[in-house]
């Protein structure tokens, strides 16, 4: 094989591992970015180098179970509709490149971490061995499955506490973990009527089958009222209203109730080829809504201190 050869597999090679850190999905660690603004950290710098770090090891963090799950589950995924065009289920990737890209991706991370604090190290060891858990038992649980994937955004924003020593207001835990269980729900319920619609279970989640769609159907409607109502309680809060020293976050209310109803609205879509998580991240009106609550929130509490 001549130079070109090998330049032009070594492209390919990359090309392939960065497809399967599924950089689409970064989005989701912007929760890390929620204390640095809640904290009334967003204009000091060393803060905002803290934040963008700790994010960057979620990143590399998330690509690294992105990995491991596809690693573990390439069989059933060869033969899924969708799935099969994964770089490691296709072969693209081969099995020992992805393993090693993997061991690359935690190392960096956890490095990142401690050179953060020993504190974000520690949060991130935990992200991944709770995703190591997930993979190898209880993504087989239903709703244990869904906990587990709340849990991880918790560990999100309590990283990107700890990156800026701020404390993490309960109620910012308390609307992550929420609003995580109800968009991992909305994926459950994408995903069981797809199955139920063609009848066939083979090649699909396993916990699928211990779901049922009228008791995603109740719980999600509580999960979207209770998170609604927290965030709502938040915002009247006495500590709320002292820290930012304004009462006018209640009127950001309205931003989260339409970005619930739309990722319900999502969810229902007759889609059969994207999960609802991933349409959401391409849908114009739900992200317009999602810039416009950061913009609000932004300017409410810093123009008021």
């Amino acid at each position: 094989m001549n130079s070109s050869d090998s330049t032009v597999s070594a492209a390919t090679s990359l090309r392939n591992m960065i497809q399967a850190m599924r950089p689409v999905q970064w989005v989701k660690n912007v929760f890390v970015i929620a204390p640095l603004v809640f904290g009334l950290k967003l204009n000091h710098l060393p803060s905002v180098l803290g934040a963008t770090a700790t994010f960057v090891a979620f990143c590399f963090a998330a690509s690294a179970v992105y990995i491991l799950n596809d690693l573990m589950d390439r069989e059933d995924d060869a033969r899924h509709p969708t799935k099969k065009f994964r770089p490691i289920a296709s072969g693209d990737l081969s099995v020992r490149h992805a393993q090693w890209g993997m061991v690359l991706l935690i190392f960096s991370s956890c490095l990142i971490g401690l050179l953060i604090h020993w504190s974000v190290a520690t949060v991130l060891a935990s992200y991944f061995l709770n995703n190591v858990a997930y993979t190898l038992k209880l993504k087989q649980l239903a709703y244990i499955d869904i906990t587990c994937i709340a849990l991880g955004f918790l560990l999100r924003v309590l990283a990107g506490a700890l990156a800026i020593d701020v404390e993490p207001s309960s109620w910012l835990l308390a609307c992550t973990f929420l609003l995580a269980s109800l968009l991992a729900l909305g994926k459950r319920r994408h995903e069981l009527v797809v199955v139920l619609r063609k009848g066939q279970w083979h090649g699909t989640r396993a916990v699928l089958k211990r779901y049922h769609l009228e008791h995603i159907d109740w719980a999600m409607r509580i999960l979207a009222i209770v998170t609604v109502i927290s965030y709502a309680l938040y915002t009247l809060s006495s500590n709320t209203v002292a820290q930012f020293q304004t009462e006018r976050l209640i009127y950001s209310v309205p931003f989260v109730f339409f970005g619930l109803w739309r990722f319900n609205s999502i969810v229902r879509k007759d889609d059969n080829a994207q999960s609802p998580t991933d349409s959401m991240v391409r849908d114009r009106a739900f992200l317009v809504n999602v810039l416009l609550w950061g913009i609000f929130v932004t300017t409410t509490i810093y123009l008021s201190i």
